[in-house]
C-alpha cells in the first residue's frame, strides 16, 4: 500500500506522456492516489483518455484554464464523481512561440507577457480558487511547476521567466490565504527536460549537456525524479511543509562556478 492510498487527485495540464505531468500522474498512481484529469482541447480528448485509462482512471473531463466558464463546469463534473479530493496539480504552461525568440527586450510584446502570466500563473490561483471547496475539511495539497528562469535570466526563456517568478509568488501568497484552511501550496522548480512542452526552446540540448557536466549529480533529472518529489510533496509526509519552491535539478541551481 502506498502513502497516498485513499487520496484523490486532480492533475490539470497532461498532454503526453513524455509530460512532467505525466511522470507525477504515474507517481500518484504508484502511491496509490486515485486520478482525474483534464483535456484542453477535443484534439486532445482520446490521447488524455488513453493515458488516463492506463493509469485506471475514467475521469477525463474538458477544462481550458484561459476560460473562468469552464473552470466552474470542470470542478462541477468533479463533485459528482468525487464527494472531495485532496491534490490538485498544475502543470500548465504557455507563451506565444515569438516570444520566446531572440532576446528577452526585443521578443517581448504586451500582449504576449500578459498571454504567459495568465496561462503560466493566474491559472493557478483560478483552479485553486474553484477546487477549494472540495478540498476543506481534509489535509490538503495543491502543487504547480517553476523552473530556474524564475529567479535567474536564461538564454530564449525570455517572458517565461518572468511568468514563472509570479507563478512561484502567486504560490506563496495561496500559501499564506489557504493554510487555515488546511491546504499546503507548494512548487517544484525541475531541471530541464527533453519534453513536449519544452521543445519550444531554443538550445535545448545543449542546456542539457550544461546541466550534465555541471550539476553535482552529473546527470539530467527524468520525469520520474520530478514525479517521485511530487508525490512526496502531495502526501502526509509533507504535512509541515507548505509556501516552498523544490529544487529538483541533480543540483545545478546550488552551483555558483565550475572550474575544468
Amino acid at each position: 500500500m502506498g502513502f497516498l492510498a485513499g487520496k484523490r487527485a486532480v492533475v490539470v495540464g497532461l498532454a503526453s506522456n513524455r509530460s512532467i505531468a505525466w511522470g507525477i500522474a504515474q507517481a500518484l498512481k504508484n502511491q496509490g492516489a486515485e486520478l482525474a484529469f483534464n483535456y484542453q482541447t477535443e484534439k486532445l480528448q482520446g490521447r488524455v483518455e488513453k493515458m488516463a485509462a492506463e493509469l485506471g482512471s475514467d475521469i477525463v473531463l474538458p477544462l481550458d484554464v484561459s476560460d473562468d466558464g469552464q473552470i466552474e463546469t470542470f470542478f462541477s463534473g468533479i463533485a459528482k464523481r468525487w464527494d472531495g479530493f485532496d491534490i490538485l496539480i498544475h502543470s500548465v504552461a504557455y507563451a506565444p512561440a515569438d516570444q520566446l525568440e531572440g532576446r528577452y527586450v526585443d521578443a517581448v510584446s504586451r500582449e504576449g507577457f500578459r498571454i504567459a502570466h495568465d496561462i503560466s500563473s493566474y491559472s493557478f490561483t483560478a483552479l485553486g480558487n474553484a477546487a477549494r471547496p472540495q478540498m476543506q475539511g481534509r489535509p490538503a495539497s495543491m502543487l504547480t511547476l517553476s523552473y530556474l528562469g524564475a529567479v535567474r535570466a536564461l538564454p530564449s526563456y525570455n517572458v517565461m521567466g518572468l511568468a514563472k517568478a509570479s507563478l512561484e509568488a502567486n504560490m506563496r501568497f495561496m500559501a499564506y490565504d489557504l493554510g487555515p484552511e488546511g491546504i499546503r501550496v507548494n512548487a517544484i522548480s525541475a531541471g530541464p527536460i527533453r519534453t513536449l512542452a519544452a521543445s519550444g526552446i531554443k538550445g535545448m540540448r545543449q542546456m542539457l549537456e550544461k546541466v550534465e557536466e555541471t550539476a553535482p549529480l552529473k546527470r539530467n533529472v527524468t520525469i520520474d525524479d520530478v514525479g517521485n518529489a511530487a508525490a512526496f510533496l502531495s502526501s502526509d509526509l509533507a504535512a509541515g511543509v507548505t509556501g516552498q519552491v523544490l529544487y529538483v535539478d541533480a543540483g545545478y541551481s546550488i552551483v555558483g562556478m565550475q572550474l575544468d
